[in-house]
């Protein structure tokens, strides 16, 4: 595996601030005829939604699909039309490689599936998709990246709210410092998942990855890191309680952190899958901002002192897939903002979290 250096790492941080997502996206002459040809891979509740996007989108078509579930590859062969030939399962994902029907493999599988079918995506030679997180871990990050640089794909993270327009505009407050610098986040997400199957793979650590934090807190990661438009300094956590443990017996519920930022600010974060939540707020010099609900599927609220937030509600998957076609279509390369390299951020502040749960101690970023 490749390492990054500080110096390279700085550098990629720095260029990532500077690919603000709220800035006009450009502006490409595409044929209206050609679409981005997907194959969605692990056919779970997500993957409906992002194929139910798919169906509405203007440049995209949903070509393929990966199942191990033979009674899912009828049902969507079926309502997709889509042939024998390009319904494939677990042992002839690799043959994805001859199938010039397909752009791009989308990878909505359990989060400790995503890098080995990530690498086996870019070895096909064809552009990757992950859902987040997109690893287990930093370093799986590091590989599946330069796994796609050595076969010449494009690589990007499912980072849907990085063109959700409640969520842009929380990153255009933060980050264009509307109304001053901010100095304080806070960053919630949380789903009762109490009465679920203790057999469901969100409770499997080999699976997973984790609890709450791989499953929720990479959302609130991902908001402060976008209000703030900063890299986080310093991570100090702790594990919340385990109110039912028959069903959290490999991976936490709940984890408690704050992050220091090298503004001044600070992020106060929770996630966890034993109550509800689901909050964005911001408190700089001038005002304060907020979302309420702001990370899930909507529909969002938010407002400032001065008033409410009036932008329309949409269809997420469509317009992050539209996006994200655009790019592809015109030849271009995925922006940082939603980049592996941004996937990789995420994963390595989330490894700090667990180190600091796990020890008690405050852990340094670099």
């Amino acid at each position: 595996m490749k390492k990054v250096n500080r110096r390279e790492f700085l550098e990629i941080s720095s260029l990532s601030a500077l690919s603000l997502p709220f800035i006009q996206a450009p502006m490409y002459d595409l044929d209206p005829e050609k679409k981005l040809r997907f194959a969605l891979v692990g056919l779970g509740r997500y993957a409906g939604y992002l194929a139910r996007g798919i169906e509405v989108s203007a440049h995209c078509k949903l070509t393929s699909i990966v199942t191990g579930t033979p009674s899912k590859a009828i049902e969507w062969g079926k309502k997709y039309n889509l042939p024998e030939t390009s319904i494939y399962n677990y042992q002839t994902f690799d043959r994805l490689a001859e199938n010039k029907e397909v752009d791009v493999i989308y990878i909505v599988l359990p989060n400790g599936m995503h890098k080995e079918y990530a690498i086996r995506a870019a070895k096909a030679g064809k552009h990757v998709i992950v859902e987040k997180p997109m690893a287990t871990t930093a370093a799986d990050c590091l590989d599946i990246i330069h796994a796609c640089e050595k076969t010449k794909v494009q690589l990007a993270v499912g980072y849907r709210l990085h063109y959700e327009p409640y969520n842009m505009e929380m990153m255009r407050l933060g980050q264009q410092k509307i109304y001053g610098k901010v100095k304080l986040v806070e960053a919630q997400l949380g789903y009762n998942m109490t009465n679920m199957d203790p057999a469901d793979w969100h409770f499997n650590k080999k699976l997973s990855g984790g609890g709450s934090l791989q499953n929720l807190g990479v959302y609130c990661v991902q908001a402060s890191r976008y209000i703030l438009g900063e890299e986080p300094t310093t991570v100090t956590a702790y594990f919340g309680p385990n109110s039912t443990p028959n069903v959290f017996k490999e991976v936490e519920e709940s984890v408690h952190w704050n992050m220091e930022f090298p503004g001044g600010a600070i992020a106060h974060c929770v996630c966890s899958a034993g109550y509800p939540l689901d909050r964005l707020f911001a408190s700089a010099e001038k005002n304060t901002f907020e979302l309420n609900p702001a990370i899930s599927y909507g529909p969002f609220r938010g407002w400032t002192r001065d008033g409410e937030f009036k932008f329309p509600q949409t269809n997420m998957q469509q317009v992050q897939l539209d996006e994200m076609a655009k790019v592809l279509l015109a030849g271009q390369s995925f922006p940082l903002h939603i980049s592996g390299w941004e996937g990789y951020k995420d994963l390595k502040v989330m490894d700090a979290i667990y180190k600091s749960a796990s020890t008690g101690s405050k852990v340094k970023l670099v």
